[in-house]
C-alpha cells in the first residue's frame, strides 16, 4: 500500500521488528573528501556497531559498480566502520545473480572498469569483445572510465537485434564531495537505449533483482527489512518495491527535496537528518 504524506514520520522510525538493514554508503553513512576518500558521518560508525551487537545483520548497497566489494570495505574500514566483505552490495553482485538466472551461459556486451572485467570473467561470465554473433548475447553497463565508440554502436546493434540491455543504475547523479557526480553509466545506457530503441532493465537500486541479491545475503523477508539511505529516487524506491520500512536521511544528495512533492513510490516511511539519529532505535 501506498505511503500517505501524512504518514511520513519527522525523526526515526521504531525498529523493534526489524530483523535486518540495509544501508546506502555515499551521502547517507560516508561523505567523500575532495581525495574521494570516505570520511564518517557522525554516528554512523557506532550505528553499524550497535546492529551488530544485537545480532541483526546488515549490508551497504552502494550502486558504485567501479571497484570490488573487497576494496570498498577496505576504504570504510580505514574511515572506522566495521564493515567486512561480505557486508558491501554493488550492482555486480546482482547483476550476475541476474545472469545467473535468467542468461546462463550468454555472452556480455560489458561496459565497465578494467576491474568489474576481470571480475564478470572470474565469475564465468563469456565476457564479449568483439561483434557478438550468436542469439541470447547480453548488453550490460555499469560504471566505465572510457568510451569506446565502436563498441558502443556494437552494443546498439545488438540491442536493436533483441539482445536485454542490463545496467547497474539508470540513476542521473548520486552525491559526493563537491555536489552531486554525474552519472557514466547513465549517460552510456541512455545512448543504448535511444539507438538500440529499448528500455534498458536495471540490476542495481531500485530493482527486483536488487531485492533478490538482498534476501539471498540476508536471509530475511524483505518486509522485515529497513532501508536506509538518501536518495529517494533509488534507496527508497528500492525499498518500497519490497515493502521494506523506509528511512530517508538528508545528509546527502536529498537535503533539500520537498518529501511531500515525491511521487508515492519514492516517498520514506520517516525522514531523519543524519543517521545516528537511529541510535536512539536500536
Amino acid at each position: 500500500m501506498a505511503v500517505e504524506v501524512s504518514s511520513v514520520e519527522a525523526g526515526p522510525p521504531a525498529l523493534d521488528d526489524i530483523e535486518a538493514f540495509v544501508f546506502d554508503i555515499d551521502g547517507t553513512i560516508v561523505r567523500r573528501d575532495a581525495d574521494g576518500r570516505p570520511r564518517a558521518l557522525p554516528g554512523a560508525p557506532e550505528v553499524l556497531e550497535r546492529i551488530r551487537a544485537s545480532g541483526r545483520p546488515f549490508v551497504l548497497f552502494t550502486n558504485g559498480s567501479h571497484i570490488t566489494p573487497a576494496q570498498i570495505a577496505a576504504e570504510l574500514r580505514a574511515a572506522g566502520l566495521p564493515v567486512e566483505e561480505h557486508e558491501v552490495l554493488t550492482p555486480v553482485c546482482s547483476a550476475l545473480s541476474y545472469l545467473a538466472r535468467h542468461h546462463a551461459g550468454a555472452g556480455v556486451v560489458l561496459f565497465a572498469t578494467d576491474v568489474t572485467r576481470a571480475r564478470m570473467a572470474a565469475a564465468g561470465v563469456a565476457v564479449l569483445e568483439g561483434e557478438p554473433q550468436e542469439r541470447g548475447a547480453v548488453v550490460l553497463v555499469t560504471h566505465v572510465d572510457q568510451l569506446d565508440f565502436p563498441m558502443l554502436e556494437r552494443a546498439c546493434r545488438a540491442v536493436r537485434a533483441g539482445a536485454p540491455l542490463l545496467t547497474g543504475s539508470y540513476a542521473a547523479a548520486y552525491a559526493g564531495a563537491n555536489g552531486p557526480i554525474l552519472s557514466r553509466g547513465a549517460m552510456v545506457t541512455a545512448a543504448i537505449a535511444k539507438v538500440g530503441g529499448a528500455r534498458p532493465r536495471v540490476v542495481g537500486k531500485p530493482s527486483r533483482a536488487a531485492l533478490a541479491e538482498l534476501r539471498a545475503r540476508l536471509r530475511v523477508p524483505t518486509s522485515r527489512i529497513a532501508v536506509i539511505g538518501d536518495d529517494a529516487g533509488m534507496d527508497i524506491a528500492l525499498g518500497r518495491i519490497g515493502g521494506s520500512r523506509t528511512v530517508l536521511v538528508r545528509s546527502g544528495i536529498s537535503s533539500t527535496v520537498a518529501v511531500d512533492a515525491l511521487p508515492r513510490r519514492h516517498r520514506p516511511d520517516a525522514v531523519i537528518d543524519t543517521v545516528s539519529e537511529l541510535l536512539e532505535r536500536l
